[in-house]
């Protein structure tokens, strides 16, 4: 008869960390020794490793002599036990070797080179990707970004840099206790924030609970104490149910001839914490959820599992899931489904096999478990590499969010919307599966396919139907995106984007695309400008250019034709400089050179030039109109109707000069224009306006109402035209309207 058995408190499935304990004082946490060590690395590792090991403990020793932690204990002890807690996921010799040197670097002033020739080269670079940088920044929220910047960087040349840092942070919560309570306060904060959450993206899940009840307890210890008394009570209260419904999963296995285990899981203190904030419920509704987990031997097994039950109790429709055959992103793998049991209480049970278990628990540690234990299956060791594989790939994403960051608070602001807790699935038309994070758009599936597919990106088909870019994705469905060669990312993607990788991304290619634009335009300004003197860019001397260039500080014509376009430098004053006869150069200008250049023609408007040319929302200028452009500090060239009221205000300021522009006679692309309609107030008129100008290819913006009177509203449409006729057809239709009274176009 097949059996199935209720292991004890003690009993574990699989390799796990050291049980989670809540630190309220430091003489609570055991010091480790390095006879202890020694005797639990003799378990899986070679008498020549272990030597190693103990030589770096020596070294490690000996560089910390006579440095004391706040618990009054020596400091080598701490290195110590991060080597323990290393050893127990059966990490390799030159990660424990790290271990007990990771703080060398950093509190005794022995330099990498050192550490290089006494143990290696990867040893260095491990213990460096984990130390801290020495340079004084201007916040300790910088020097933190710039820290958590550093360790992804070695993390993507080596894996184990993670590891040994979430090593090092367990055994220093473990420990917190001993720390004032500001500095207790932002350690456990910072574990909150970004330790659980990476130990949770790297499936390892005994590590994220024990790093968050330790953080939640050290942040709230007395909601930590009560929310403890509360649930102490609880499972005291519950012990006959949760002792009947045990008995009745095991009876129900037995009839099936299914082996299996049974684990009553309960809930940490942090997670009961979280769904009472979250999801605004009561203690006594989080805990009236009785959760179980069964494990079996094989895959097959888990689904006859999942029949049995469901035929024991009937399930709760929309809560089945299926992590076997759809791994969550982290390689957790399980089956996960919520019955109503005796008595109308709810019963959410976790199905898996036992390396599935062990892999749940320990994550990407896994890896190095598995592959030191010569009696692992092939199951096993492929969990576990999956896992690792799975982990390699988010560091590398990882990697590319620090190169396209900007700086490392926008690294960090990437980072925090990249460790999403829960993932949706959807499918490329070939079939291939992709984890996202829950409201993700088609841009974030067109980013996670390739860099270029997000940038180029102009439409998509979601489950073969066209739908806009900023739709939130569901699992199962099946994205297509449409490319166009020439096209370039919105700014407004920034708004409903949530993966790191789509939102960094737009952003550089937004930045490279104003540096692009910029100088293009800096190169029209500069030309324009020294056409006064019957030249050109390209006819002046280089030495002159190159003069000119060193004079105002800059490397490269591109870096001051660049700070042209954005406004930064006025064309005409660069081209007094290039052109000047004598070497004085000093930049000067006075009332008469503040007027409209009219040398060498005015500035032709495209409407191609990007982000470093816009047009003013006080009058909308539009291709047709009369124009007049002036440049703005940082923005560029900025282009108003030549009746705009506000040019008069720019006429009197000396840091802004006005621009003699026109348009181009082949102007590409829709401008912006609003007009106001006077209408008599009645059901449908707005739905008859708008179908008005949908027929007329015009793109609503914005619509707004107010009601002027009983008889009258005035409606203000902001709409996207070609130019000034189209404009003016739309005009037209709109005054042939029965509800409309009257009719204008804004102006300023």
């Amino acid at each position: 008869m097949p059996r199935v058995t209720t292991p004890s408190s003690t009993e574990a499935v699989g390799r796990r960390l050291p049980p989670a304990r809540t630190v309220r004082e430091p003489s609570v946490e055991p010091i480790i020794t390095l006879k202890q060590l020694v005797e639990r690395l003799r378990t899986y590792l070679d008498a020549d490793a272990v030597a190693e090991v103990e030589r770096a403990y020596a070294y490690a020793e000996a560089a910390h002599e006579g440095q004391m932690r706040r618990t009054g204990h020596p400091y080598i002890t701490h290195p110590t036990a991060v080597a323990y807690i290393l050893a127990e996921m059966h990490m390799d010799h030159q990660t424990l070797m790290a271990a007990l040197l990771h703080d060398v670097i950093e509190d005794t002033g022995i330099g990498k080179q050192t550490l290089r020739d006494r143990f290696g080269p990867e040893v260095a670079d491990l213990v460096d990707g984990v130390s801290k940088l020495a340079t004084i920044f201007r916040s300790r929220a910088e020097a933190q970004a710039e820290n958590f910047q550093k360790m992804a960087m070695a993390m993507a040349r080596d894996i184990r840099v993670i590891l040994v840092k979430l090593a090092d942070r367990l055994h220093n919560m473990r420990t917190i206790g001993a720390l004032g309570a500001e500095k207790r306060s932002r350690i456990a904060r910072e574990t909150l924030e970004f330790y659980a959450p990476i130990a949770n993206r790297l499936g390892m899940n005994d590590l994220r609970v024990e790093f968050e009840d330790l953080g939640f307890a050290a942040l709230y210890p007395m909601r930590a104490e009560r929310i403890a008394r509360a649930v102490k009570a609880a499972r005291r209260n519950r012990r006959e149910l949760v002792a009947q419904i045990e008995a009745t999963l095991r009876d129900c296995l037995d009839r099936e001839q299914l082996e299996a285990t049974v684990i009553g899981r309960e809930k940490h203190l942090y997670s009961i914490y979280s769904k009472m904030k979250q999801k605004r419920k009561s203690f006594g509704d989080i805990m009236d959820v009785f959760a179980f987990r069964v494990v079996v031997d094989k895959v097959d097994t888990c689904y006859r599992v999942l029949g049995a039950v469901h035929n024991l109790y009937k399930p709760l429709a929309g809560r089945f899931k299926d992590y076997i055959a759809i791994p969550k992103a982290n390689g957790y793998q399980s089956l996960h489904t919520t019955l109503f049991g005796m008595h109308g209480v709810p019963i959410e049970i976790q199905i898996r096999t036992h390396q599935m278990d062990a892999v749940a628990n320990n994550g990407i540690a896994g890896h190095w478990l598995y592959k030191s234990e010569d009696e692992s299956a092939a199951a096993g060791g492929a969990t576990a590499s999956g896992s690792h594989a799975r982990a390699r790939q988010w560091v590398k994403g990882l990697l590319e969010l620090q190169q396209r960051a900007g700086d490392s608070m926008e690294f960090i602001e990437h980072l925090k919307t990249d460790l999403f807790p829960d993932e949706l699935y959807v499918f490329t038309p070939k079939g291939r599966i992709l984890e996202l994070p829950q409201g993700a758009s088609p841009v974030d599936f067109a980013y996670a396919v390739h860099t270029d597919i997000g940038n180029t990106c102009v439409a998509c088909r979601v489950d073969r139907r066209l739908a806009p870019l900023s739709t939130q994705l569901q699992s199962g469905q099946t994205v297509e995106v449409i490319t166009a060669e020439d096209a370039r990312p919105n700014p407004d993607w920034l708004s409903f984007v949530v993966t790191g990788k789509a939102r960094s991304s737009i952003r550089h290619a937004l930045k490279t695309q104003k540096v692009a634009e910029s100088r293009t335009l800096g190169r029209r300004l500069l030309n324009r400008s020294l056409a006064n003197a019957d030249t050109s860019l390209k006819e002046l001397p280089e030495d002159r250019v190159n003069i000119t260039l060193q004079e105002l500080g800059f490397k490269r014509l591109d870096d001051l034709l660049e700070d042209i376009g954005l406004g930064n430098r006025m064309a005409y004053v660069i081209a007094r400089r290039l052109t000047r006869k004598d070497d004085a150069g000093t930049e000067t200008s006075d009332d008469s050179s503040l007027s409209v250049q009219q040398g060498g023609g005015t500035l032709a408007i495209r409407g191609t030039e990007g982000m470093v040319v816009t047009y003013g929302k006080c009058c909308y200028p539009l291709p047709g109109d009369p124009i007049v452009g002036h440049i703005s500090s940082g923005r560029g060239l900025v282009i108003h109707r030549d009746t705009c009221r506000n040019l008069g205000d720019l006429r009197k300021k000396r840091d802004e000069i006005l621009q003699a522009v026109r348009w181009s006679d082949n102007v590409v692309g829709e401008f912006s224009a609003e007009l106001r309609l006077e209408v008599v107030p009645q059901k449908g008129v707005i739905a008859e306006v708008a179908a008005l100008m949908t027929t007329l290819d015009a793109s609503i913006q914005k619509i707004n109402t107010e009601e002027r009177n009983a008889r009258l509203s005035t409606v203000s449409v902001g709409l996207s035209v070609r130019d000034r006729v189209h404009l003016a057809r739309i005009m037209r239709r709109l005054r042939a309207l029965p509800s409309v009274n009257g009719l204008s176009r804004s102006k300023n």
